[in-house]
């Protein structure tokens, strides 16, 4: 695929670039509460303008029901891309409708405008080709050129992503081409010994990136939600604890494969338990007790890893060569179930391992526990397309990119 700076040595002043942005931030009402995805973008924005291009930014933001809702708006965002970059961000409170055609029209060269949420338009997200091409069709008309840099949402076959590249000479930004880059290093020439750490909710979300994963990982480490269906896989307790009994079946042969292949399954030996799911808006005190893996008691729910599981895992990674992330060990938002998150985190960061912070929650937490970014190899800005990479699926916006 083609990078920017290609655009950049052919020349872009005077030329509408169309950037396909991820600003799918993180809002308490109009407040972002994590600005990373806007920052990911920056400096591919940021050189368009200083060359002199009319940069138009687009993104979606939330699941809106293809109509305008204010809850939904990139308002928020426009507003804190033009404090990143220090200057006027121009903003257009439809996607292809007047406000957004007089907005561009507006543009001097290195000025930059958002227009409003992709999904306010039914024709982004349409399974019908005829409608989102009809939609791609009007986005054109806004633009001369297409840069893609939206890599958390180019495992989506949505009009922005998919469609309009087709319709426009298009190019990479700075954050698809080093996402790819990365990602490169977890699936061919990958520096072993190769540890994995999956968390979050639920199994089923992971099943397509662990099969792929048992061909190609050393050791894999499980927490979160999940991992008490590996736990009463294995024929445990695991009492009110998240559980996808569907699952079962597909965990049992997965621990069969990984044995069959010397992979190693690292899962909890003792959890952080309470009678109920903690508040998450009052973070009042859940009475968190700890429990062996293996007796969890009935009225009880896991909702983190143990400290005996936190100085197990932190012993596997650190002599890993290379790691990659995705999926929190527990409910991190509450202070009572952060501590399996942190280690891990803490672990990477103590490790000489090449480290890869899968994006979505995982990347959340970093943040939020208050880690700094740069001691980590890379945060990823895309958790669903990190892992749809991994799984070994084709990327319908990366695809689109290809010449």
């Amino acid at each position: 695929m083609k990078t920017i700076d290609e655009l950049l040595a052919e020349g872009v002043a005077g030329k509408r670039v169309f950037v396909r942005a991820d600003l799918n931030v993180p809002l308490d009402g109009t407040t972002i509460t994590d600005d990373g995805r806007i920052r990911a973008v920056l400096p591919t924005v940021a050189k368009l303008a200083e060359a002199g291009a009319r940069v138009v930014v687009a993104s979606h933001l939330g699941r809106p029901k293809g109509a305008p809702d204010p809850a939904f708006s990139l308002a928020p965002a426009a507003a804190r891309l033009g404090e990143l970059l220090g200057a006027d961000v121009a903003f257009a409170t439809d996607t292809v409708g007047e406000s957004a055609r007089a907005t561009v029209a507006r543009l001097a060269d290195g000025q930059v405008a958002v227009i409003e949420n992709l999904r306010f338009n039914p024709g982004e997200t349409s399974k019908d080709d005829a409608e989102r091409g009809a939609f791609a069709d009007r986005l054109a008309e806004l633009a001369d050129v297409y840069v893609g840099d939206g890599f958390g949402a180019v495992h989506r076959k949505h009009a922005s992503v998919f469609d309009l590249p087709a319709r426009l000479p298009h190019y990479a930004g700075y954050l698809i081409a080093t996402e790819v880059g990365v990602l490169k290093k977890l699936t061919t020439d990958v520096q072993r010994p190769y540890a994995v750490v999956l968390g979050g909710a639920k199994v089923s979300d992971k099943l397509g990136v662990i099969d792929h994963l048992l061909e190609r990982a050393d050791r894999i480490l499980i927490g979160g939600g999940m991992a008490y269906t590996f736990l009463k896989a294995q024929g445990h307790e695991v009492g009110s604890s998240l559980l996808q009994e569907d699952q079962i079946p597909a965990v049992q042969e997965y621990l069969r494969r990984a044995e069959e292949k010397g992979v190693e399954f690292v899962l909890p030996v003792d959890v952080v338990v309470a009678p109920a799911f903690p508040d998450l808006k009052t973070k009042a005190p859940a009475h968190p007790t700890t429990a062996a893996a293996d007796a969890i008691p009935a009225a009880q729910m896991g909702l983190d890893n143990g400290p005996e599981t936190n100085k197990l895992y932190a012993s596997k990674l650190a002599d890993a060569a290379t790691v990659f992330w995705n999926g929190p060990m527990g409910v991190f938002e509450h202070p009572d179930f952060a501590d399996g998150t942190r280690a891990v985190a803490q672990a990477l960061v103590d490790s000489p391992a090449f480290s890869v912070v899968g994006g979505g929650d995982s990347a959340a937490a970093v943040r939020i526990l208050g880690f700094d970014e740069n001691a980590f190899g890379h945060i990823s800005t895309g958790g669903g397309a990190s892992l749809e990479y991994l799984e070994g699926k084709t990327l319908p916006g990366l695809a689109a990119l290809e010449d």
